[in-house]
């Protein structure tokens, strides 16, 4: 006689899986069937990703402001080559958009319409490259709560064939066992979306914030401090008209 050979997949898994983590995470796939196996992969993908954007954002030190602050400092103050001297080995956005501004703004022989332009397409493709692989986040983090849905569904199709097939002989732990197999799924997908979101919101936030501040540098270059000296202006005027408001009740 001929043993039928077992076919792969998950009917595979041992009955028994083993204890543990490993044990755990068969149990689930063994209950949940393919649609805990597709979540299982998009997490593992959604965990790659957010760890090659956290590398990434911490080479290029996202959160550093203070050294494009200082240059800029350096640079209203007459003080550029001090300000490149110190943007040369920043690595951070706002500082290699601020850098390239500047350096425009000390060449004479370029229009400040074509300095502008150059700063814009550096700064648009910086953001671009920090934005890459946060699309393939957002599918999994849309995704994964509608597979978990999909999964219930076809468990609780299953759960009530079982009872049909039970015919008068019904047994409540059919029905209540089949459920919550089904709402595995669903337990799964959210586990999966809902810090896939949480990390997708930062990531964005973080470069919506870095997007404003090198747009506010870049301007601050070529406006020279123009808000500041109008505050100055403005302080200086209600210094003179302040005694003036006061000398009547006196």
């Amino acid at each position: 006689m001929h043993e039928t050979a077992a076919s792969p997949g998950l009917n595979s898994i041992p009955a028994t899986p083993p204890d543990g983590f490993i044990g755990t995470v068969l149990s689930v796939l063994q209950l949940g069937g393919p649609v805990v196996a597709i979540l299982l992969a998009m997490s593992i993908v959604a965990l790659a990703i957010t760890l090659l954007k956290f590398y990434q954002f911490r080479a290029v030190r996202v959160g550093d402001r203070r050294t494009a602050r200082e240059a800029l400092a350096f640079h209203r103050a007459g003080r550029s080559s001090e300000a490149l001297d110190l943007l040369a080995g920043a690595r951070n956005p706002t500082a290699e958009v601020l850098a390239l501004a500047i350096r425009g703004q000390l060449c004479g022989d370029l229009a400040e319409a074509t300095v502008r332009e150059e700063v814009a397409r550096v700064g648009a493709d910086l953001l671009h490259e920090l934005r890459r692989y946060l699309r393939p986040l957002e599918v999994i983090a849309s995704l994964a709560p509608l597979l978990g849905l999909f999964g219930t569904v076809l468990g609780m199709i299953e759960a009530f064939q079982r009872l049909e097939q039970a015919g008068n002989q019904v047994n409540p732990a059919i029905l209540s066992g089949g459920i919550w197999e089904a709402l595995l799924t669903t337990a799964v997908g959210l586990a999966v979306a809902i810090p896939t979101v949480a990390v997708l919101n930062w990531l964005e936030r973080t470069v919506d914030c870095l997007g404003h501040e090198m747009e506010s540098a870049v301007t601050q270059v070529f406006t020279g401090g123009l808000t500041d000296r109008v505050e100055e202006d403005n302080s200086r005027e209600l210094a003179r008209l302040r005694p003036a408001a006061v000398a009547p009740g006196e």
